[in-house]
């Protein structure tokens, strides 16, 4: 007969996640601090309350530029544990970035209701699987802002941080026909964990799994035969929350999936990290990861007048002198050649 985890174990794995959680906002290696002088500014996010059955009770908010052109592209951003939407927007200036250059944005929005950490529960398999729970709100939310505005549906994107890292990736394991491209920022592969004690060792080591086996976990999330998403994996050597040796699981599991050799890559430097890419035979590259030497625990971010205005800093966004978010959006062909010198 098999036992049901006692209460008290449960407890403890949540309790001994939070501790990690606050451990790592302590010893992040560079936040960008929060100026002493604050001073009140308009909201950028817009919040939808209604955009379906909503499962996984998220919270839906936008941004619409002025003037969004026809056949605009989207991108769905998760942020992570401890995080709200509008403080992640601050500190990775995605808004910015969708003003510049004509693009809406979704951002998902977890509750302490659902998960007292504000963590997307990319553990429970009702929230990461097609059709239920977080996983279909965060469907459902594309939808909306494809019935309400001009997008267009072959450049919709995804990307998260950390446990948004980690649903981003369920999203494009379940969902592939509905996203162009993913970033995973300091995540985990799709199927790490499977319950709430698996959360700490999945976040310190990956299972041992060959690619085939991780391969076959996001094959098995949909009945998706047609192209997959591209991925870009982004993490940092010194993360001590979520261990970089999930980035060489991403990496195994999507390499697998795109049926490429992990062994052949492209290698070049992009603002002094290294750029690591791996395409098809016909040249088309599918995926990509950077590896931010030293880099703790957070979204690679370059100091910029944006990020210094009050308000506008928050625990792990880490200056890397790297934008993350400027260089997805221009791999994901987002970024105006007039305003691609401009710096965000």
């Amino acid at each position: 007969m098999r036992l049901k985890l006692p209460i008290a174990r449960l407890l403890e794995a949540q309790r001994r996640w939070e501790k990690t959680l606050v451990r790592a906002t302590k010893t992040s290696r560079k936040l960008i601090t929060r100026p002493r002088k604050t001073r009140p500014k308009k909201d950028k996010l817009i919040e939808i309350s209604s955009f379906g059955s909503n499962p996984g009770n998220l919270r839906m908010l936008t941004y619409v530029p002025p003037q969004l052109p026809a056949s605009a592209p989207l991108v769905v951003v998760l942020h992570g544990c401890l995080q709200t939407a509008r403080a992640y927007d601050e500190g990775s200036g995605w808004s910015i970035l969708a003003r510049r250059h004509g693009f809406a944005l979704v951002y998902a929005e977890q509750s302490q209701a659902n998960n007292p950490n504000r963590c997307f529960n990319w553990f429970q398999p009702h929230d990461t699987r097609r059709g239920s729970g977080e996983a279909l709100s965060i469907r459902q939310m594309v939808a909306r802002m494809r019935r309400t505005h001009s997008i267009d549906p072959a450049r919709i994107f995804v990307t998260g941080l950390s446990a948004g890292g980690a649903m981003t990736s369920a999203m494009l394991a379940t969902y592939p026909e509905v996203f162009a491209g993913g970033g995973i920022i300091a995540g985990l592969p799709y199927g790490a964990a499977t319950r709430m004690r698996q959360v700490v060792s999945a976040m310190k080591r990956p299972q041992p799994r060959t690619a085939q086996q991780w391969g076959d976990l996001v094959r098995s999330a949909s009945s998706h035969t047609g192209p997959r998403p591209t991925v870009s994996i982004w993490h940092g050597t010194g993360d001590q929350t979520v261990a970089a040796s999930n980035a060489a699981a991403l990496l195994s599991q999507w390499t697998n999936v795109h049926g490429v050799s992990e062994e052949v890559f492209g290698q070049t430097s992009v603002a002094g990290h290294r750029r690591q890419a791996w395409s098809t035979r016909n040249g088309d590259t599918v995926l990509e990861l950077y590896l931010i030497d030293g880099m703790g625990h957070g979204t690679p971010v370059r100091r910029t007048k944006a990020q210094s205005k009050p308000g506008g800093a928050e625990p792990f966004m880490l200056d890397a002198g790297i934008s993350s978010s400027l260089h997805l959006a221009k791999w994901w062909g987002l970024v105006r050649r007039k305003a691609a010198s401009r710096r965000t």
